[in-house]
């Protein structure tokens, strides 16, 4: 009898650390969740890719997804999520200031956070000891473990004993050696002169396939995701054409529409057919034989954006697509279904103009309602008929405010813009996405006041957030450049 009640026991206790253990597992914390992926943020964050902006917008916009997938994770009560496909480029982090970096892409699809983030360890091949127990770190083999339950101090011997570059120090480093702009570009001028001219015969040769190819296929336009150097975006276009060649009868489809090369091939919710720059010609084809069925699509989303405005008070709809990552015409399609459908079941109380002039952008991976700086509002799909009502009347003064000053903005920004061309003898002046407008101009009128002191004849010159000088000949400056 002893015997019987010892091992019922032994096998209650059992069962007893495996339901804590899970248990554990699953309530692990935002900020356990944030330390647990310190290798992951190590290895793709975007300060480490500044020579690389294509890049450098991959990981960010995968960030966010990532961000908030982990942040819907730990609400309670929140409905199960939907798989999610990202796309990283991770360095190699034996040697922090080397180039060489790799992509991978993964799907999430758990409902749980520890599994979430040992799934993305895991993809990039990166280390799981910290994730670890005691007795799985000391045998390795699996059995009762210890729980991940607090968070890591990643000391200063950390870095020397793995050989890892502390990224704090690194970027304190550069704030520290950082050149002033006048001997940057006096030391980078000549080599980017150089590139600029040996570049030259290149976009005349983009300019000449976009302008057939926009002619022969009748397209609207041609439009490129990132920012492709001019060899990559001709060699795009070159593709592009022998596939007319070979299958004309494919492109009858792509009449009228904008044609933008991106990361996915099919059609946003814009409308614009994505020619995914990694695919193949079949891919590319599949998607022209496509065409008319996501053209069918198209014109619904434009029925439902138009019942929707109505329900919002004359509020315009905008594609989240310029905030984040393209965003599948389908998958828009279905959230804007939703959408509409609750707003039938619970209309909202609005005057029919109240919101005329104003902006809305719907966000699935939000929970609560926020205003952007550029002043649209971002809702989030599901969400409480009265809060949101509240939310949008009270916030609607503060919301028309920041769209008028962003519109004096970009009108502000263009202007300085011509002035620093002018001045400076550019060839041209653009930002990078990262870059808002109120750092452009803080930018160029800092530029305006240095400009007896430069010496930029004909050169191109991009506003960012790190120096650099493209293969292309064009000169990368920071927006808060030191004189």
């Amino acid at each position: 009898m002893s015997t019987h009640v010892l091992l019922c026991c032994t096998a209650r206790l059992q069962r007893h650390r495996v339901v804590l253990h899970s248990v554990l597992q699953r309530a692990l914390s935002g900020a356990e969740a944030v330390n647990a992926l310190r290798p992951f943020y190590f290895a793709v964050h975007p300060d480490f890719f500044g020579q690389h902006p294509r890049e450098r917008e991959v990981n960010e916009n995968s960030l966010k997804r990532l961000n908030g997938y982990l942040e819907n994770l730990q609400k309670p009560g929140s409905a199960p999520l939907q798989s999610m496909k990202l796309t990283f480029y991770v360095r190699d982090t034996e040697d922090v200031l080397s180039s060489g970096f790799r992509s991978v892409s993964f799907t999430l699809c758990s409902q749980d956070v520890h599994k979430t983030v040992m799934s993305v360890l895991t993809s990039c091949s990166l280390p799981l000891d910290h994730m670890k127990g005691p007795s799985e770190k000391l045998t390795g083999t699996p059995g009762v473990v210890t729980p991940f339950y607090r968070p890591i101090k990643w000391d200063k011997s950390y870095y020397t004993f793995t050989g890892f570059r502390d990224p704090e120090q690194e970027l304190q480093q550069t704030r520290r050696v950082q050149p002033t702009l006048s001997c940057w570009l006096r030391n980078n001028e000549v080599d980017a002169s150089t590139k600029l001219s040996q570049s030259f015969p290149r976009r005349e040769e983009l300019r000449r396939l976009k302008g057939q190819l926009e002619e022969e296929l009748h397209l609207e336009d041609i439009r490129w995701q990132r920012s492709w150097g001019v060899s990559h975006r001709c060699c795009q276009l070159q593709s592009l054409m022998r596939l007319s060649q070979q299958n004309p009868e494919n492109m009858v489809n792509l009449q009228g529409l904008t044609v933008v090369f991106a990361d996915q091939s099919g059609m946003n919710a814009s409308g614009h057919v994505l020619l995914g720059t990694t695919d193949v010609h079949h891919q590319w084809s599949r998607v022209f034989q496509q065409l008319p069925s996501f053209l069918r699509l198209q014109q619904e989303v434009e029925v439902l954006t138009e019942r929707i405005s109505l329900l919002l008070g004359g509020a315009s709809l905008l594609e989240a697509e310029p905030l984040g990552p393209v965003q599948p015409i389908t998958e828009h399609y279905k959230v804007l279904t939703t959408f509409h459908r609750t707003l039938q079941s619970l209309p909202l109380r609005l005057h029919p103009r109240s919101l005329q002039g104003l902006s809305v952008v719907l966000d699935s991976d939000r929970s609560t309602c926020s205003l952007h700086d550029m002043g649209h509002f971002i809702i989030p799909t599901t969400f409480d008929p009265s809060t949101l009502q509240v939310f949008l009347q009270s916030h609607a003064p503060e919301a028309r405010l920041r769209t008028n000053r962003h519109k004096q903005l970009q009108v502000e920004e263009d202007s300085l813009i011509q002035v620093c061309v002018e001045s400076l003898s550019l060839g041209g002046l653009s930002r990078d996405s990262s870059v808002s407008l109120v750092q452009m101009i803080s930018c160029c009128r800092r530029l305006i006041e240095l400009h007896p002191l430069l010496d930029l004849l004909d050169l191109q010159l991009c506003v960012s957030h790190f120096y650099s000088v493209t293969q292309d000949g064009i000169l990368c400056v920071p927006w808060d450049w030191r004189a």
